[in-house]
């Protein structure tokens, strides 16, 4: 892990200029820098200096130090010499998924089926490891299809780790002041306040939805019953009518059993009561053994599209790390968090 000095990431992004942004959000700013020996990042620096995106800052700074997975965005390093600390995390160049899901105007080809497929298996496995592999459980707290970005081979990357909570040992729940994105929110989380692993499997769920209807999770200009997708695709699979609602382009590519299987376990994963969803790990396997039993060819072959678009996709300014609709502080503390902030900042003076 780097500890840079303010001066290092200044001259990597031009003095932090508008050119230089790949990403707003109301909690800060993203820009492409790049380092004296080549090597491009992502720099995320606050829009405003306050206790709350402080405690944000180093909340996300802490939790990345503790994760090392091909599919969780890597914090590359840190500088504590700002009030709200500067986070220098790995470049990843082809946008969000949600960019790949809903923004065709541009010109961007849909995904084929195989790749939305592995893109749902790897940011599955990634959160399987956050809550049961990492040194200590991680809820994410802000799944959604913006938080997952690409890389130049549509490699997942779980991103935006600001919201996200450590679970203490021995506990299966945190309790916190509600924060989320509508659309993705567990209600379950929404009603009593009690986040546990099982919201992030709710949010999970919308992700596959939107990655199968290619439907955005709030639409007010569709009809009332049509406007939140997780409720309107539930109704429709249990009106036996679930094709109605995919994506034109995925029914002809996936085997119908394949896209019963996944429509199926995106309702598991919506069920309205925490404790009858899956766990992320067995989303996973299920992912995965669709993946195994559904190979067939495909109209368009996925390792050519990778190297016919990886050229060609820009990288426009997104929301890279988008405040969350719902955003109210945390009254749950950490000891283990407060403990590792002290060391970062002995090592921070030590290394000036």
């Amino acid at each position: 892990m780097n500890i840079f000095r303010v001066e290092e990431l200044k001259e990597a992004t031009d003095n932090f200029a508008e050119s230089k942004v790949i990403g707003k959000g109301g909690n800060g700013t993203v820009y492409k820098g790049t380092l004296k020996d080549n090597r491009f990042v992502a720099i995320k620096k606050s829009q405003k200096v306050d206790e709350g995106q402080r405690e944000e800052f180093i909340n996300e700074m802490v939790i990345l130090t503790q994760i090392n997975h091909t599919n969780v965005v890597q914090l590359i390093g840190f500088c504590l010499e700002t009030e709200v600390p500067l986070l220098a995390y790995e470049y990843v160049s082809n946008n969000t998924l949600h960019y790949h899901i809903h923004n065709r105007k541009n010109g961007t080809r849909r995904l084929p089926w195989d790749t939305c497929l592995r893109i749902a298996h790897e940011s599955a496995g990634a959160l399987a490891y956050l809550h049961t592999d990492a040194r200590m459980s991680i809820i994410h707290r802000d799944v959604k299809s913006t938080n997952i970005l690409l890389d130049e081979k549509f490699t997942a990357k779980i991103a935006d780790f600001g919201a996200s909570r450590l679970v203490p040992l021995g506990h299966d729940e945190v309790v916190t002041l509600v924060q989320g994105t509508f659309g993705y929110l567990d209600p379950e989380y929404f009603h009593t306040g009690q986040l546990t692993d099982r919201s992030d499997v709710y949010s999970f769920g919308v992700v596959l939805a939107e990655l199968l209807t290619g439907q955005q999770p709030l639409n007010m200009e569709r009809c009332p019953k049509e406007r939140n997708l997780a409720t309107y695709f539930l109704n429709v699979v249990k009106e036996n009518n679930f094709l109605d609602i995919l994506e034109q382009g995925v029914v002809k590519e996936a085997p119908y059993e394949q896209l019963k299987a996944i429509s199926d376990l995106v309702c598991r994963c919506l069920n309205q009561v925490g404790g009858n969803r899956p766990s992320m790990k067995e989303v996973t396997m299920e992912l995965d053994t669709m993946r195994k039993s559904g190979k067939h060819t495909n109209w368009v072959n996925e390792d050519n599209y990778e190297d016919n678009n990886a050229l060609t996709i820009k990288m426009e300014p997104i929301n890279f790390y988008t405040i969350p609709l719902m955003h109210m502080s945390d009254t749950s503390g950490d000891t283990s968090i407060s403990s590792e902030i002290e060391d970062m900042m002995l090592s921070s003076r030590s290394a000036r």
